[in-house]
């Protein structure tokens, strides 16, 4: 029997960019290894001192690899390595066949990334029975129709589903209700929590403070009094209240959205724009991906205290068009920086249609068709060559990835 009446499921594609990765092998070559059975990882480019590993193998995992540290430390950690170059094409499709069916079986799913989404399967127990028979059912499904794993979270509320998701893995269902908070997830150093990452963790030590366990029994006015709006805001998350947790719901009317939780303070105009572009890189790929053109683009901008802002546009003619996205992106961005210190930054484009029909305005008919014609013929080199192959000019050797948002859980973690 369900046990409370809202719940959630937190759904987290194991491993996804090298899952992804060896279900694309095999399908192409079923005679081929698979690479979740060997040391492996994907990665950047090798030649280039930056190149990081954005996923890594069990096996890779037993060496000490880590996701997000550079190729050449997991080479000294496993010599005979095997990398293999991120293939965002193959990413997209993946996940859109993966959302695709989540929204089979779910009343209501939010997209939080390129590889996790929301499922509020609240009321349903008449339908599919017990919430955690059923999560394991789910989790098979998945794993039977398309050939990798997830691990399936439950709670009564998104952000104590999400914290279960990331219990052990692979291929596992965990709940973490209220009542289970303090057996579960007390006892777990702060690192594990949302939103707490490597400097916050720092600081959390030099006051004494461990484990969630000590968060949630810590006086709330002393950590705001460190930390501000962010120390308020882990003391909820470590007492399992979900406030405030980011999540791009999904409507009927399609959107496409990327952001990026930034590992430092933002206070020029000039990186802001550059995190600006890559997102937007990011997201008018996936809206080419499905042939699909928006007509209205957000901005949400959250600063060091979790104050968030965030404008709109509605574009003149629909676009599929990174540069129109990206020109966009900067003007709301221009009307709406307070210059506060930057820790969050997104970009979305929504109320978006099919190419069965869009209307384009006649004074931009030319010019827009030659970028749409040229970001295409971009998405084809990086879907065929790996999505590092071209990038702009502005990207080369700077310390910005220049597809970002969406993609690698470590950006996601808030220092």
């Amino acid at each position: 029997m369900n046990r409370h009446d809202s719940i959630f499921y937190h759904i987290d594609v194991n491993s996804a960019f090298l899952s992804w990765a060896a279900v694309a092998r095999l399908q192409k070559d079923p005679s081929s290894v698979d690479i979740r059975t060997i040391p492996a990882v994907i990665g950047g480019d090798e030649s280039k001192r930056h190149g990081i590993v954005l996923a890594k193998s069990v096996s890779a995992k037993a060496f000490g690899i880590q996701t997000g540290e550079s190729l050449a430390n997991a080479r000294k950690k496993c010599p005979k390595l095997q990398v293999f170059p991120p293939d965002f094409a193959t990413y997209v499709t993946m996940s859109n066949q993966f959302m695709e069916y989540l929204k089979e079986v779910a009343p209501l799913v939010e997209q939080y990334s390129i590889d996790e989404a929301f499922c509020d399967m609240s009321g349903t127990s008449l339908l599919y029975g017990d919430c955690v028979e059923y999560a394991h059912r789910l989790k098979d499904s998945i794993r039977e129709k398309f050939g990798f794993t997830v691990n399936i979270g439950i709670s009564s509320n998104r952000l104590l589903a999400k914290m279960a998701s990331d219990f052990k893995k692979p291929d596992m269902v965990h709940t973490l209700f209220p009542d289970e908070i303090a057996d579960k997830m007390w006892r777990l150093p702060v690192g594990e929590l949302f939103f707490v990452g490597s400097a916050t963790r720092q600081k959390l030590s030099a006051l004494g403070i461990h484990t969630i366990g000590d968060i949630a029994k810590s006086d709330k006015e002393l950590l705001i009094s460190h930390f501000k709006k962010h120390g308020e805001v882990i003391w909820n998350y470590a007492n399992g209240n979900d406030v405030e947790l980011p999540t791009h719901h999904s409507t009927a009317n399609k959107s496409f959205g990327n952001s990026m939780t930034i590992q430092f303070d933002v206070t020029d105009s000039e990186t802001a724009k550059t995190i600006l572009l890559s997102l937007c890189e990011t997201v008018g790929a996936r809206i080419r991906a499905e042939h699909a053109y928006i007509g209205v683009v957000s901005v949400n901008i959250v600063d060091n205290e979790f104050h968030s802002m965030s404008k709109q546009c509605t574009l003149p003619s629909r676009t599929d068009v990174t540069e129109i996205i990206y020109s966009t992106a900067c003007s709301l961005f221009d009307s709406l920086w307070n210059n506060a210190p930057i820790r969050l930054l997104g970009v979305s484009g929504s109320h978006a249609t099919t190419d069965d029909f869009y209307q384009m305005s006649l004074f931009d008919e030319e010019k827009n068709a030659k970028l749409s014609k040229l970001n295409k013929a971009i998405d084809s080199i990086r879907g065929k060559y790996g999505e590092d192959s071209i990038k702009r000019a502005r990207f080369i050797d700077s310390e910005h990835k220049h597809m970002s948002g969406g993609l690698n859980k470590e950006k996601r973690t808030q220092s």
